[in-house]
């Protein structure tokens, strides 16, 4: 009798975590106290934000010395989306006034991590986030998908064709409405559209030689957009 109401509490226990998770599907607490201690920039600072996934997010991981320019904001957070990005894209963005964003964005939406979506709709999520900055004052960078033949966590989704669609799709909106096109695609594919082992063992999350040639384009582009 006991063993069963161990059960049943432990059952419960998790449904209701679950649904505190699904309370917070976009994570929007996430960085809430980093924000609130942050501030805004001082007169004069240039500041960045990266708002990405778990490729975002992991960056500090492999290359740290990156993310000690005080000026560099990570707001990246793994697993996630596009409409997850959108909603929290004031909190974590916006209300941080940077000069700049980065957004890298795509790839688990063509993953299906949160339900089916289409090419067109996960480029709407990104122009909308694009929008929302230029709206504030804020240059924006899009970044391309990074290259990936398959995802081993859910495979048969052919991301090395979607991936290009969805790049070209990015590269021709932000050629023709003032945003910066920052291409990691092209330095970082292999001859089947997916990334060498060298740049990423599991085929998706960069190594440390994989961010150092991510590293030397965005500086490049970054520095284009804090001139404009």
């Amino acid at each position: 009798m006991k063993n069963i109401v161990r059960i049943t509490f432990v059952i419960l226990l998790l449904g209701f975590q679950q649904n505190i998770n699904a309370q917070d599907w976009a994570n929007l607490n996430r960085f809430r106290i980093q924000n609130d201690s942050l501030g805004l920039p001082s007169e004069g600072e240039q500041r960045v934000v990266f708002m990405g996934n778990s490729i975002t997010e992991g960056w500090p991981n492999k290359d740290p010395e990156y993310f000690e320019n005080p000026n560099y904001i990570n707001r990246g957070i793994g697993g996630q989306t596009t409409p997850q990005m959108l909603l929290r894209f004031r909190a974590d963005v916006i209300d941080l006034e940077p000069k700049v964003v980065v957004i890298l964005a795509g790839t688990n939406d063509i993953a299906g991590n949160t339900g089916p979506m289409t090419l067109e709709e996960i480029r709407d999520n990104i122009i909308s986030m694009a929008e929302l900055a230029k709206a504030n004052d804020i240059q924006v960078i899009i970044s391309s998908v990074l290259p990936a033949y398959d995802y081993t966590w859910r495979p048969g989704l052919d991301p090395n064709i979607k991936i290009p669609q969805l790049n070209a799709m990015l590269k021709d909106y932000a050629d023709n409405n003032d945003s910066l096109y920052l291409d990691y695609f092209t330095a970082m594919a292999d001859d089947r559209n997916g990334l060498p082992i060298e740049l990423a063992e599991d085929g998706v999350h960069p190594t440390k030689k994989g961010y150092m040639i991510m590293k030397k384009l965005a500086e490049k582009s970054i520095g284009v957009a804090l001139k404009n």
